[in-house]
């Protein structure tokens, strides 16, 4: 049977994973078909009961590309119980009769080298060390690049002057992204779009509204699961922040960990698992920065989260910092947000009025 590799979607970081499974295993990849409702409602009938939305993604995602004919499956997750869900997953999927080989990239919540080294080597005989290592670079590269794109499309898109340029741009990156091997290549065309990126014209206030946001990694960076709410923030002209990616998740949050401690000593003595400590962290960083306000997302249930919530609560109530809660799940209530979000806009420019007066 010929084999055919998936893997769930997270925002736009399947285009780099794609890439480095077809170079590494030299077999057919097909990333899940694109979420939408279907995904969910097959994810939340087969998934757990008050299981964390992020699993139920994941397994519609799986779902799909199983209908798809894929039967190599891959995923990856660790920092919460999304550790275990790799083998809660796979049990579902086998019990529901489906043939297919399960890898995870995460050995106890964190990356294994040796361990990927292996399994990709199982699927294709004449991968070599080197040329692994020379791939997973190409890969660390790839997503470095896209979150520094990132960081300035977050940062203007909602000030520019002619409709979509930023996401245009964005698409044409990827593109040409995609098409190169050589990291001397991929790192001069990420200067290249820097530049273009840099060059959109805006027209944007220096005193314009700032909002950092916050919250459970899956919900930050996917935009099906937060109901797109960087594009609704960007159509009310508002800069947005957010230190949530997977460069952050891969490579700097171990690093920063006794930081964050001794920064946020004053209201945490221990780490409170996943992405509770950095939330807290942002927090005080947002109020040091001046920001206008802050926007935590959460799946519902989410423990870690639920633990910092108090914690971020009193700071922004001691610092009269606006801040606002968004816990999802699979029921569907845009205009409940929607309305949500224009109040919150409303408090935000109420209070910069007030300040200026």
């Amino acid at each position: 049977m010929k084999k055919i590799i998936s893997f769930p979607h997270l925002g736009d970081y399947y285009i780099p994973f794609k890439i480095f499974l077809e170079r590494t295993t030299a077999l057919e990849v097909r990333e899940a078909p694109p979420i939408t409702d279907k995904t969910l409602e097959l994810g939340s009938k087969y998934a757990p009961l008050n299981i964390c939305l992020p699993f139920k993604y994941n397994l519609g995602n799986f779902l799909e590309s199983l209908e798809d004919g894929c039967n190599v499956l891959f995923t990856a997750g660790g920092g919460c119980r999304y550790r275990y869900y790799a083998e809660v997953t796979k049990t579902i999927l086998q019990d529901l009769g489906y043939e297919f080989e399960f890898f995870n990239f995460m050995d106890k919540g964190k990356v294994n080298l040796k361990k990927n080294y292996k399994i990709l080597k199982g699927l294709n005989a004449n991968l070599t060390k080197r040329s692994y290592l020379y791939n997973l670079i190409y890969l660390l590269n790839f997503i470095w690049n896209m979150d520094k794109i990132d960081k300035i499309i977050r940062k203007n898109v909602g000030f520019e002057i002619n409709k979509n340029e930023h996401s245009n741009l964005k698409r044409k990156m990827l593109k040409d992204f995609s098409s190169t091997k050589s990291l001397v290549k991929l790192n001069y065309l990420y200067y290249k779009y820097k530049h273009k990126f840099k060059k959109v014209a805006l027209n944007k206030p220096k005193d314009c509204l700032k909002v950092g946001l916050i919250g459970e990694l899956y919900t930050e960076m996917e935009k099906s699961a937060n109901y797109n709410l960087e594009k609704t923030l960007a159509n009310y002209k508002i800069e947005v922040t957010r230190f949530t990616n997977l460069s952050y998740l891969l490579w700097q949050k171990s690093l920063l960990k006794r930081h964050l401690l001794f920064k946020t000593r004053k209201y945490c003595k221990y780490v409170l698992g996943a992405d509770g400590l950095d939330n807290v962290y942002r927090t005080l960083y947002y109020v040091k920065k001046n920001y206008d306000g802050i926007i935590h997302t959460k799946p519902f249930g989410c423990t870690p989260e639920i633990g910092a919530i108090p914690i971020i609560q009193k700071i922004c109530s001691e610092e009269n910092m606006p801040i606002i809660f968004f816990s999802y799940d699979t029921q569907k209530a845009t205009e409940g947000i929607k309305t949500r979000l224009e109040a919150f806009f409303d408090l935000l420019v109420m209070k910069r009025r007030k300040k200026n007066d």
